[in-house]
């Protein structure tokens, strides 16, 4: 076995193990408001970044594409307050311009 599988194994074990140590965080602790309102932004905030990261990344270089121009439209959909289908269409019909255009 390569070294990298001992890596993916010990990584695997570690989030077993941290998630197995969430069951012994006391109750109160977790039903706290200042302790929702902070894993409601963090979980918030992690969401928005891997999407920002996952729109114009490529590879170690940041690149605008069809991509960033389907999470505008997406976006814009949103504010419009359409239902998730709809902005899921939208992005998917925008990307597809953008790349029948010549542009990503």
């Amino acid at each position: 076995m390569s070294a990298l599988w001992w890596w993916v194994l010990a990584g695997c074990a570690a989030a077993y193990g941290i998630k197995l140590l969430g069951y012994l965080v006391p109750e109160r602790i977790l039903e706290n408001e200042k302790m929702t309102r902070a894993a409601g932004a963090l979980t918030i905030g992690l969401l928005a970044s891997l999407t920002i990261v996952n729109t114009v990344a490529s590879g170690s270089e940041v690149s605008f594409d069809a991509r960033f121009a389907a999470l505008v439209a997406a976006a814009i959909a949103l504010l419009l307050r359409a239902p998730f289908l709809v902005v899921v269409i939208v992005g998917a019909v925008a990307a597809a311009l953008v790349r029948f255009l010549g542009w990503g």
